[in-house]
């Protein structure tokens, strides 16, 4: 399922402060009609950089060639720039290579009790893997798909009562549930959903929310419709003319208590958005609870995270009753990158840690990408990296060591994996409405970031001859409209795709 950004983002501050900026930059994107030299190419490119809009930004830059190691343009390439979700690169770059593109998760379900008939006596036990794929992503929209998929399996064993508990142990992952350096503010949106070993639904809950004429008010509604989640309801209907849509959401913190305010037009359609939930254990196990009960299986006992536990779990000796595997790491790769799912990415980061190192944590995860990096030729130090999103504004990277990394991929194995997981200019992901029509549509392979004060674009390009290229465009710490930024970014994109080196 793919997230909508909530109504009120950081970018409209930016509007504000471009008022009087001096946009030589067209509001959209050139197409460029001829071809370019190389000394063509760095003239066109020093004009779009030194425009007065960005006088104040700071702007990094490396162009080269993967055919012969040529440098068609660099500046500031060894600066250190906030990378925001190029910063994913790094993640699934270093997934791909320790974990194998046909990794898969694994999340099991245990009862430590009899089996007598009907009745199994003794708890259910979910043991989690970090997986991000318990949702409706890989399903058609349908998140309940695994946790029904187990009940109907318990029922054809004839099943109809648990005389226990519904325990969720996620000790995989340590207890920090967001990366390090993230805003306060952030939480409650879905680009902000806190990590664990056991999730469900990107760890969100889906509003709906749509007007409702015969009560003259606005009708919000959420799933899954689980104990323990409280949305309260302070949205006003307007009519056009005196105000438009405009929804923001606020959970309390440490708590699912949902705020969903603002205004809704009396004639809009339908929205849809999504909060971010508290304690993933918890959500998790509640949920799994109520599609039993749904279904007709009666539980004796209660939802219970494993840190509340007052048994020690015996995987051994316990029953091993279901096991679902996730969709192999190229489709997980893919969901990251082209639609720059920061949930994913910081799973995967956990995910690391705990295969390298015995404990899903950030610092773990952190320290088997730094491995591998020393291992590939990559500079650690000139790679600062704090979660596996990109969200936090404590990572810091050079263009260099971006461009080092894709050209390591571009030699690598896995590279159809890593090269296919990237938006498409004009055409999917985060790219789908950039480029269109233009020289660099289908032929810029690319990953976004974007955080208050950065707009960032690095991955592969192929020239007007088809020559790869590998590219990394960051700018940083400007005080004009993102698109304008945007524009930058996709201009040099077209110019790239206008490269010959044939007279």
């Amino acid at each position: 399922m793919f997230k909508i950004v909530p109504f009120l983002i950081l970018s409209i501050s930016f509007i504000a402060l471009a008022q009087d900026t001096i946009r030589t930059i067209q509001p959209d994107t050139v197409k460029y009609f001829k071809t370019y030299t190389i000394i063509e190419f760095k003239k066109e490119v020093n004009k779009l950089i030194q425009d007065k809009n960005f006088l104040n930004a700071n702007i990094g830059i490396i162009i080269k060639s993967l055919k012969d190691g040529e440098i068609f343009y660099s500046t500031n390439e060894e600066k250190l720039f906030i990378p925001a979700s190029n910063l994913k690169l790094f993640t699934t770059a270093a997934s791909l290579e320790l974990l194998g593109s046909r990794y898969r998760f694994n999340t099991s379900l245990y009862t430590n009790g009899e089996i007598s008939y009907s009745t199994i006596y003794g708890d259910l036990i979910i043991r989690g893997s970090g997986d991000p794929t318990f949702s409706g992503r890989f399903y058609n929209g349908d998140i309940f798909k695994t946790f029904d998929d187990w009940v109907d399996s318990l029922i054809d064993m004839g099943i109809t009562n648990i005389r226990g508990n519904i325990v969720g142990d996620d000790n995989l992952f340590d207890d920090t549930h967001y990366g390090i350096g993230w805003s306060r503010d952030y939480e409650s949106y879905w680009y902000a959903a806190p990590s664990g070993s056991l999730s469900f639904n990107d760890n969100c809950v889906d509003i709906t929310i749509f007007y409702n004429e015969f009560y003259d008010s606005v009708i919000v509604r959420h799933s899954p419709e689980v104990r323990g989640i409280n949305i309260i309801n302070e949205v006003i209907p307007v009519s056009p003319g005196e105000a438009s849509t405009n929804i923001d959401i606020y959970r309390e913190r440490n708590s699912n208590k949902i705020k969903i305010f603002g205004t809704f037009s009396r004639t809009s359609d339908t929205l849809r958005t999504y909060a971010s939930i508290y304690n993933p254990t918890q959500y998790t196990i509640n949920v799994f609870k109520n599609r039993l009960e749904s279904r007709g299986i009666k539980v004796i006992g209660y939802t219970v995270d494993i840190d509340d536990y007052n048994k020690i779990i015996d995987y051994d000796n316990a029953t091993l009753l279901f096991s679902y595997h996730s969709p192999s790491l190229h489709e997980i790769v893919k969901v990251i990158n082209k639609g720059s799912q920061n949930f994913y990415a910081e799973q995967l980061l956990r995910v690391l840690g705990a295969e390298k190192k015995g404990i899903g944590s950030i610092e773990n995860g952190v320290s088997a990408c730094k491995e591998w990096f020393s291992l590939v030729g990559l500079d650690p130090e000139c790679i600062l990296m704090y979660d596996g999103s990109g969200l936090s504004h404590l990572n810091k990277v050079t263009p260099t060591q971006i461009l080092n990394l894709l050209e390591i991929m571009y030699k690598s194995k896995n590279f159809p994996f890593f090269y296919n997981s990237l938006p498409i200019a004009g055409i999917d992901g985060t790219l789908s409405r950039r480029m269109k029509n233009t020289s660099a549509e289908n032929k810029i392979r690319a990953k976004t970031g974007f955080i208050a004060f950065a707009r960032n674009l690095s991955g592969y390009a192929k020239t007007f001859d088809n020559e790869d290229v590998a590219f990394s465009i960051l700018v940083n710490n400007f005080n004009v409209p993102v698109k304008l930024v945007e524009n930058l970014q996709d201009n040099i994109c077209n110019l790239i795709a206008s490269i010959s080196r044939k007279e």
